[in-house]
């Protein structure tokens, strides 16, 4: 039976007494109502202590203590001090509302507590009438603490928060698609309501941004004349064949003439199209900057572009370095995998990771392998960037040239180096041994042990070479303990005819005896049917 119950306010913690509890009729409707009714909850329960925060920051403290269950110094000190521990005569029972809290509060205090339904139901009452049930607080003073609170608390949260520096990224990498697919809808409007105009320019200028830019400059075909054409030449990546035969075009183009007022729309498209496309520009060199300093190993191994997709797709660059090597091979092919799980055919080799060159230089034979291998490196970047304090693009380049030497191994059969070699080279580029031998005792002989265990096979000569020892010491000890015997007879060699006469006396020997147990077999089925046709005519004359 509850006895106690804690409430936990913005503003301090509070302990109840209760007196009054119903245990079977909790759920009906009366009892319902009486915990909303002020009058009647205030005969269930007494305030017996109340202790408030210091400040600001110590209410912080203790919210984010129970929000992860682990009891405060100042809540520790209140229930010792108000509530002694149990004993036989007197059994006190606290009422908590969070299971991981009341554990922790019984192991650090020793006071009893229950969060069963019942202590939620009186927790609930004391939570709808706290402004009145504590004393000395006024309406208005509950609701202010907990805006302020509430304020600081997720302010905090999203300062601890491990994944804030990827959410730039993740943002920058789905504004770059979107501004990609803007971008070619907006040129090719361009060209199609530019077209009217000047149509010969849409095979002149192949390209989007130049072909914006064209347009924006040019405006009127009939007002382009020799004197624009160092400018168009800027433009065109000082290419004045193309200009010269852009100017040849307008003056006999088959274009319809255009007003003045289209004119100007089509320039204001134009030039924003422009603006879009140095904007799309800027945000490439503001991604790249912030994945060298995010992930500067998945960056240098897979490039910005394809390791900000992961990490977008993922969520985060810390759940992807807990997915494994497989998860990261189809990532971005979810729906081809359940797909072909579904229908029980071949499941997707590679999902983001087909945009990586080294996928598309590698055989069709061995695209499927070097997608495994990279996956598996690529999870090796993405958890040094995550759990290192000190990111560096170094191990991303070993593992970079990792990739490498397999791609050569499937066209020329080198072997490629082993991970443990490259990592080793890093660590000792980076001068990490240092610092690893003082934590580690294992690792005290950095240059004459490997920084990763290996264990190297025997060769087969060696263990050859001891099996012949042991034969030999053997065959001393039982030289030694019988001396009359004698030494072993070495074996003759044959010739081809003996041994050619050796195997056909085997295989004659063996179809004698092949035919002596094919004639007992056919005399005993002789004997078989004899009985059985005795055995029948005996009924028959027995009838």
């Amino acid at each position: 039976m509850i006895t106690h119950a804690l409430f936990e306010s913005s503003s301090g913690y509070a302990i109840f007494e209760v007196k009054l509890t119903e245990d079977i009729g909790a759920n009906t409707p009366a009892a319902q109502e009486s915990i909303k009714d002020l009058s009647k909850f205030g005969k269930m329960v007494s305030l017996m202590s109340f202790s408030p925060f210091k400040s600001a920051a110590h209410a912080l403290e203790n919210a984010n203590d129970i929000s992860e269950g682990l009891v405060h110094d100042h809540l520790k000190s209140l229930v010792e001090l108000n509530l002694s521990k149990t004993s036989k005569k007197s059994s006190i029972v606290l009422g908590v509302s969070e299971s991981t809290l009341a554990g922790n509060i019984r192991e650090s205090t020793g006071v009893q507590c229950d969060a069963s339904e019942k202590a939620q139901n009186i927790i609930r009452g004391i939570r709808l009438h706290a402004g009145k049930l504590l004393k000395g607080l006024q309406d208005d003073d509950l609701t202010k603490a907990q805006l302020g609170l509430g304020h600081s608390y997720s302010r905090a949260k999203l300062k601890f928060n491990v994944n804030r520096v990827d959410n730039m990224i993740i943002q920058a990498i789905a504004l770059l698609d979107q501004l990609d697919k803007d971008v070619n809808l907006f040129s090719m409007r361009v060209r199609e309501w530019y077209g009217y105009h000047f149509p010969e320019l849409v095979k002149l200028v192949p390209d989007n941004y130049q072909y914006a830019r064209c347009a924006q400059y040019i405006g009127d075909k009939d007002a382009l004349n020799e004197e624009k054409l160092p400018e168009l030449e800027a433009i065109l990546d000082d290419n004045s064949t193309t200009a010269q035969n852009i100017l040849d075009a307008a003056r006999g183009s088959m274009g319809s003439s255009l007003s003045e007022i289209d004119m100007l729309n089509i320039n204001a498209f134009a030039s924003r199209v422009v603006s879009l496309a140095e904007y799309r520009k800027s945000l490439v060199s503001y991604l790249t900057e912030k994945m060298n300093q995010v992930a500067p190993s998945l960056t240098a191994l897979l490039g910005e572009r394809i390791g900000a997709r992961l990490i977008s797709h993922a969520g985060s660059l810390t759940n992807l370095s807990k997915y494994p090597a497989s998860t990261v091979q189809i990532l971005g092919a979810e729906k081809a995998l359940f797909r072909a799980l579904k229908t029980k055919g071949n499941t997707p080799k590679y999902g983001l990771l087909y945009h990586s060159s080294f996928i598309g230089r590698a055989g069709p034979k061995y695209k499927g392998r070097i997608s495994r291998f990279l996956a598996n490196k690529c999870s090796i970047a993405s958890r040094i960037d995550c759990f290192s304090e000190n990111p560096t693009p170094k191990f991303g380049e070993a593992l970079k040239a990792q990739v490498e030497e397999r791609l050569n191994f499937f066209e020329t059969g080198a072997p490629p180096s082993k991970n443990a070699d490259a990592i080793r080279k890093v660590l000792e580029e980076l001068g990490m041994d240092d610092d690893e031998e003082d934590e580690d005792v294992d690792m005290a002989d950095a240059e004459a042990e490997p920084a990763l265990t290996t264990l190297e096979p025997w060769p087969k000569k060696e263990k050859k070479d001891k099996k012949k020892k042991r034969k030999s010491d053997d065959m001393d000890v039982d030289g030694e303990e019988d001396g009359d015997e004698e030494p072993s007879p070495k074996k003759v060699k044959l010739s081809k005819e003996e041994k050619k006469a050796l195997k056909k006396e085997k295989k004659a020997k063996a179809k004698a005896e092949a035919g002596e147990a094919d004639g007992e077999g056919k005399k005993k089925e002789k004997k078989d049917k004899k009985e059985k046709k005795e055995k029948k005519e005996k009924k028959k004359s027995k009838v």
